[in-house]
């Protein structure tokens, strides 16, 4: 006969295991073109897991414990682009337009009657940046070493400093910088909460 508290923890490394999987099965849904329905109700699982390993300590088995940290780093990283993407959406009002290198397209700030300045790209690479951003901060949470994040953002913050003169480009690294952070230390925590 099982004791109560494996049932329990059974019961609970399920949910843990199933939420992970349809959280991550809505963000692949949404990396093509984010939209709002299922990143809402993949922010809504991530949010009620979370409660869960707050409120009931989980004792995950080592490998329902591999498991979720896998798929939780998969959602930290793959979430934060499209969760990102929307929220800049949102604040920009889909008015800076996207270049092809993954930055936005600036023009510099014409003089009255002279010459029209080129449109020019600038925080390029943005979104490979934002991957490989998630991924150092939900190892790092996961690991137990939160003090990555102060170290990415510095590293970040310097080398994006010459690109940030103008206010779009600033709103947007601030913005997007933001929302991947609170993606993917969202998630890593609770993958830390659920497996340590």
């Amino acid at each position: 006969m099982l004791s109560p508290d494996v049932l329990v923890a059974a019961a609970l490394s399920l949910f843990l295991f199933l939420a992970l999987c349809g959280a991550l099965v809505l963000v692949v849904v949404s990396l093509r073109g984010p939209r709002n329905g299922p990143l809402v109700a993949a922010g809504i699982l991530v949010v009620l897991c979370l409660l869960v390993v707050t409120v009931s300590p989980v004792n995950v088995p080592l490998l329902v414990g591999l498991a979720i940290a896998l798929l939780g780093t998969a959602l930290a990283v793959l979430g934060g682009d499209p969760v990102t993407r929307r929220v800049l959406d949102v604040a920009t009002h889909g008015a800076v337009a996207e270049g092809d290198n993954g930055g936005i397209l600036l023009r510099a700030p014409s003089v009255i009657g002279g010459p029209e300045q080129p449109v020019r790209e600038v925080l390029r690479g943005g979104t490979t940046i934002g991957y490989l951003e998630r991924v150092a901060v939900a190892l790092g949470i996961i690991a137990g070493f939160p003090e990555a994040i102060a170290v990415l953002v510095a590293l970040k913050g310097i080398g994006r400093f010459s690109e940030l003169a103008a206010a779009e480009a600033r709103e947007r690294f601030i913005i997007g910088t933001l929302a991947s952070l609170v993606w993917a230390c969202a998630v890593a925590a609770l993958v830390r909460l659920a497996i340590w």
